[in-house]
Formats: C-alpha cells, sequence, structure tokens
C-alpha cells in the first residue's frame, strides 16, 4: 500500500528515481539504510513515496549510490517543490483512505478512463446528482462534510479541463434510469452529459439496456490513470463499493483490464452515439 498522505507525481518519480539509482548501483536495502544509519525500512518507505523526502537522507543516498553531480544536483534542486502538498491536501477530510492514495496520480494524469455498472460515473456527476447520492452512501456525514465532497468534485473537474487532460466513460443506461434524487436532479445530469459529449476532452459511451453482455457486465467500478511521466506506470483502480477498493499499479494486472474496458468500449456504441431514452 502506498502512503495515505497522497504524494505528488513529483514525489513519487523521485522516489522511483532514488530506487533506480539504488539497483543500478547494486546496492541492497540494508546497504542504503547503514549509510543513512537507519532501518531498511526506513529506505523502502522513502523509495514507496511513504515518507516525505528530507533534504540530508536523500543526499546521503545519492553519494551511497556513486550518482555524478550531473544527475544528483537536478534532483536535489527539485525536493522542495515535491514535499510540497498537493492541492487537495485541504481537502483531505472529505476523502475516503483509497481516494487520497490516488489523488496525486489522477491530478497528473494525461488520461482517465472510467467504468461504472450502475451509476453515472464520478468525473461525469452534476453537483446535485453526486450530492443526492453521497447522502445515501454517506447517511451518517454532517451537511458541512457532504458539501465538502461535492466541492472536491468541482475541483476536480475543473484541474482536468485546465490541463486539457482526457476523460473516457462507458456505462449502461440503466444509470439513466437509476432515480438518484428527483426527476429535477436526474434531468439536470442527463443535459449535463448530453453536453459533456460536445467537449473535445471528453468521451462517452453508453451502453444500452438491451445490448448484449460485454467484458466487463457485472464487473465493478474500474478507473484506468495514465500519467505523462515515464517512472509512473498506468494505475488501475478496482472498487468494491462498501468492501474495498484495490489501488494496481503491477504492470500485467493493468494490462489485463486495460483489454477488457477496451474490448467493452468496442462492443459499444460508437462515441457520439446519442444518449438512449
Amino acid at each position: 500500500m502506498r502512503a495515505r498522505s497522497g504524494p505528488t507525481v513529483e514525489h513519487r518519480v523521485l522516489a522511483v528515481r532514488l530506487r533506480l539509482l539504488r539497483e543500478r548501483a547494486g546496492i541492497s536495502l540494508r546497504a542504503a539504510a547503514e549509510a543513512l544509519d537507519a532501518h531498511p525500512a526506513t529506505v523502502r518507505r522513502i523509495e514507496r513515496a511513504e515518507t516525505g523526502l528530507d533534504a540530508r537522507q536523500v543526499s546521503e543516498l545519492l553519494r551511497c549510490y556513486g550518482v555524478p553531480p550531473a544527475v544528483a544536483e537536478p534532483m536535489m534542486a527539485k525536493l522542495a517543490d515535491a514535499n510540497l502538498p498537493g492541492w487537495w491536501h485541504r481537502w483531505r477530510d472529505a476523502m475516503d483512505a483509497w481516494q487520497q492514495e490516488v489523488i496525486g496520480v489522477e491530478s497528473s494524469a494525461s488520461l482517465v478512463r472510467t467504468w461504472h455498472p450502475a451509476l453515472v460515473p464520478e468525473l461525469l456527476r452534476t453537483p446535485a446528482y453526486a450530492a443526492a447520492l453521497h447522502r445515501t452512501q454517506y447517511p451518517d456525514d454532517p451537511p458541512a462534510r457532504l458539501e465538502r465532497r461535492v466541492e472536491l468534485l468541482r475541483e476536480r473537474r475543473r484541474r482536468m479541463r485546465e490541463r486539457g487532460a482526457d476523460l473516457w466513460a462507458l456505462f449502461p443506461a440503466a444509470a439513466l434510469h437509476t432515480r438518484v434524487g428527483g426527476p429535477e436532479t436526474m434531468a439536470g445530469q442527463r443535459a449535463a452529459l448530453a453536453e459533456a459529449m460536445r467537449e473535445r476532452h471528453i468521451t462517452v459511451q453508453v451502453v444500452p439496456m438491451d445490448h448484449p453482455p460485454h467484458p466487463l457486465t457485472g464487473m465493478p467500478p474500474l478507473h484506468l490513470l495514465r500519467v505523462p511521466a515515464p517512472e509512473i506506470g498506468d494505475q488501475a483502480v478496482l472498487e468494491t463499493p462498501g468492501v474495498r477498493v484495490d489501488v494496481v499499479d503491477d504492470p500485467e494486472t493493468v494490462m489485463a483490464h486495460r483489454i477488457r474496458l477496451d474490448a467493452a468500449c468496442a462492443a459499444a456504441p460508437r462515441p457520439g452515439t446519442p444518449l438512449p431514452e
């Protein structure tokens, strides 16, 4: 499991580079830890971005690995920015633990692909739809926290739009008939979907209710995140609502989920098809 504090992509990239430099130098975790006069778990946490990047420790590790100044100095120069809290830090009180784990990656993703088996996918929800759903999913939340959750969703959408990230969503037409809130809320959600389908960076595919089964039929919500940083591989987020959420970065597992999503999208009506009634 990664840090629950939600490290930024810049932090993750430096952490991965430290691990790669250690491995290329043939230095074990124990030897690296001895250079820091620390436990091997400390180095492991640094390499997994589970703790802040301390300048003294990073400098000592780079020296231990024999990293030349031309490589070490740019890395040290990036430490301050990597240690800054992400923009989402102020909303941590409104986030579930798994969201804190993945928000840093989503915030730098160039492409987010998402499937939901029963509802409008989160990043396409209107504030009214999201609020009505939150009242059902989090009945014990006070109104102030519910509003914070909706604010966070609005900010995630705004930042995706601002950086020109692509969103590709697949969901069944049944989601348009599952009444979340009242008729006005559903009408507003349908109108917002129709508008989103005209945006350049958004692709929406809706599977008709009489459509044959496809590779994701019956599967829980799935999200695939792609970050334009070679050190950070694609990630898959697989939700089992109310039970657990798995955040996966194993390349083979992520590829298996991508293949299923690709096949489901290929079987669905083409993007741009009008919303079914």
